[in-house]
């Protein structure tokens, strides 16, 4: 089987594209066209990286598969291969959604007596040589998802994830472009991996000019030995092409995300998380404080974060003894729960149930819970290990301690952390990680069967689980540790590329920023944690009177506009000025929009560019004005723009003259809303 062609739909007879695309046969070279197919493999002549890569105990080293079984439909193809002298069995499944979403699946069985040693399983999908770029994510701990973009040159460029979690560092996604490509238009080829653990991407232009683009799971050494009967189920391979730019690509992924059946249906309850609060000083009377002030302005979900365990009083001990500490909750957490519900807010609490510290009563009694090779301790990560799940007696331990503690409270919400990387995550003598994968998706579920009603959120020091393995498993993500909100302009934009807003924590943080020590205005604060799953983080008991109604305004435009904003088009209008963002969210029908102009750093120039919304109705007539949910932004000006307060403008005058934007100090934001009339 070959893929011929992966990009814009195709139409009338495609019988004959076979045969258009058969190559020459070149001096010094085969003597036919080469058809590797889509196990690439060696035995057929291809001389780039194969899908599949393994050994026998003697022999089976190389393959040469051919199709048993082929079926397909309008939407998918499943095709059987069968290679008798390494007795392996592949199948493979292609599935195309209505969105043009492609996800690929394959699963690898082991036919002989022999046991076979898997390598790696790698889904490959070609790329046309008008792809000429590739667009990928760098990062760390609160600075995830920088874009890097370069040439795909000669050669195999790999981009490794091996943290044991897809972590700060890894590429959500990895983007094939033209040159041309930019927000609103080109062509972009897309592939995501659907995977927590260990895994690749790759680009491979190989001697011949094929091109190929290729993600999977990272194995490591003897991590995956099929006895006979046994079978290798890859992580899905999650692909999308666009013609319309990188937005293109976004609206297919969140399309894709919320047409699932476990994506939320509920409306995304205003959250204020303790953290930044209160850190581990846990003190009921305090506590209480910040709830009235949150039942105040409107928050409708308060979690308690890290400290409210065992011997919790730093992130030192009490990792692994999810039991109540008396010394801080004498009572136990009862009487602030039941304080908050009863002021209607629902009450979320944190967990890290993967870790364990050596200075705990688990480690004491179970320091061979641990992840580790041999008789070696790994290196310890602030001061925590971490407990292999795969083992059954840490597995139950962590969900029986989890789910008293959910089945003795009114808690609708977890906040489940994971704070350091796996090194050395050895399980009984075998690499770890794919299995430790495996048990927190079992972990998730079981909790969530046991509480049908329960939410997750899924922290790892912040944004470092974000993918679509986990995705499936959990209702949100903690999208960054960094609250301040000119980082999370950024972090915020690209987290975007794949997730949808409606799943990502966008917090208000405090005035001065705990990550960066910046001093941000709270109306830039508002206007960044509007864009997602919104939220506070801060002790608003600090906030004068003039801050809480301003807080309370921007949760009461929140709850009434979360609707627009988690189930439209995102948009990112590519501004012309680097120092600024133009980014929003528009009604399919084009009847509505509620964009944000921001101001990163100062303009160079006095007057910035106009702001352009190319894609309204052109013929529609539509008023426009600016909106403050939570204050003014600070500005650098005499007088503002008149059209500020209103102004009526034809589709086509938005996207070809636009509108004047008021010269604003750096670090600063407002909304324009635009509303057809």
């Amino acid at each position: 089987m070959i893929i011929r062609h992966w990009g814009a739909r195709l139409s009338g007879d495609n019988s004959q594209v076979a045969l258009a695309t058969r190559t020459s046969v070149p001096n010094s070279g085969f003597d036919a066209p080469i058809t590797p197919g889509i196990m690439r493999e060696s035995a057929r002549g291809f001389l780039g990286q194969q899908s599949l890569t393994g050994h026998g105990k003697v022999g089976a080293w190389s393959t040469k598969f051919e199709v048993t079984q082929f079926q397909s439909s309008p939407s998918s193809i499943d095709v059987t291969l069968q290679d008798n002298f390494a007795c392996l069995e592949v199948r493979v499944h292609f599935e195309m959604d209505t969105y043009g979403v492609l996800t690929e699946r394959a699963t690898v069985t082991n036919l002989g007596e022999a046991q076979y040693y898997l390598t790696d399983y790698i889904h490959w999908l070609p790329l046309p040589q008008e792809a000429t770029q590739t667009l990928d994510f760098a990062g760390r701990w609160s600075n995830e998802r920088n874009p890097q973009r370069r040439n795909i040159a000669a050669g195999t460029w790999i981009r490794d994830s091996r943290e044991g979690r897809s972590g700060h560092n890894f590429s959500i996604a990895q983007i094939a472009l033209t040159q041309e490509t930019n927000f609103r238009a080109g062509q972009a080829w897309a592939i995501s991996i659907a995977w927590s653990g260990n895994s690749q991407y790759a680009v491979e232009r190989i001697w011949d000019g094929t091109q190929s683009i290729g993600g999977g799971e990272l194995l490591l050494p003897g991590e995956v030995v099929l006895s006979k009967g046994e079978s290798y189920e890859a992580p899905a391979l999650i692909a999308v092409y666009s013609g319309d730019g990188l937005d293109g690509v976004s609206s297919s992924y969140h399309s894709h995300i919320r047409s699932r059946q476990s994506h939320p249906k509920r409306p995304r309850p205003l959250t204020l998380n303790m953290w930044e609060a209160v850190y581990f000083s846990h003190d009921e009377a305090n506590i209480r404080k910040i709830v009235d002030v949150a039942a105040e302005i409107g928050v409708e979900r308060v979690v308690l974060d890290d400290g409210w365990f065992h011997s919790r009083r730093d992130d030192r001990a009490g990792l692994g003894d999810w039991v109540i500490d008396p010394q801080v909750w004498p009572q136990g957490l009862s009487p602030i729960i039941d304080y908050i519900t009863a002021k209607g807010i629902e009450f979320g609490l944190w967990f890290e149930g993967e870790m364990v510290n050596v200075d705990s009563d688990l480690y004491r009694a179970h320091p061979e819970w641990i992840l580790h090779e041999g008789q070696r301790t790994p290196p310890e990560w602030r001061n925590q290990q971490v407990l292999d799940l795969g083992h059954p007696g840490a597995f139950d331990h962590v969900l029986s301690q989890v789910d008293a503690i959910l089945s003795g409270h009114n808690i609708s919400y977890i906040k489940w952390d994971h704070n350091r990387t796996l090194v050395d995550a050895g399980h009984l003598g075998q690499a770890g990680v794919r299995r430790q994968t495996q048990a927190i998706y079992k972990l998730f579920d079981q909790l969530k069967a046991r509480h049908p009603n329960l939410e997750i959120e899924s922290c790892a020091s912040g944004g470092a689980r974000v993918d679509l393995g986990v995705i499936d498993h959990v209702d949100r993500f903690w999208t960054s540790d960094n609250n301040d909100a000119l980082a999370r302009q950024t972090i915020q934009r690209w987290t975007m590329q794949v997730i949808p807003p409606e799943l990502l924590g966008t917090h208000i943080g405090p005035t001065h920023g705990h990550q960066t020590g910046r001093t941000l205005e709270l109306s830039f604060r508002a206007v960044t944690a509007l864009f997602g799953h919104a939220g506070i983080e801060w002790d608003i008991t600090e906030a004068d009177a003039k801050a809480r109604k301003a807080l309370a305004t921007w949760v009461t435009f929140y709850k009434a506009n979360r609707g627009f904003l988690h189930s439209e088009q995102m948009v990112r209008v590519d501004y012309p000025n680097s120092s600024a963002y133009l980014h929003g969210v528009q009604a399919a029908d084009r009847s509505r929009g509620l964009f944000a102009y921001v101001q990163l750093e100062p303009t160079i120039a006095v007057h910035p560019a106009p702001m352009k919304f190319p894609d309204f109705d052109p013929t529609a007539s539509y008023l426009v004005k600016a909106i403050y949910p939570a204050g003014r932004p600070r500005y650098m000006l005499s007088q503002t723009p008149e059209w500020l307060t209103g102004v009526t403008l034809s589709g086509s005058a938005l996207a070809h003259v636009g509108l004047s934007v008021p010269i604003l100090a750096p670090a600063n934001a407002f909304l324009i809303e635009i509303t057809r009339v």
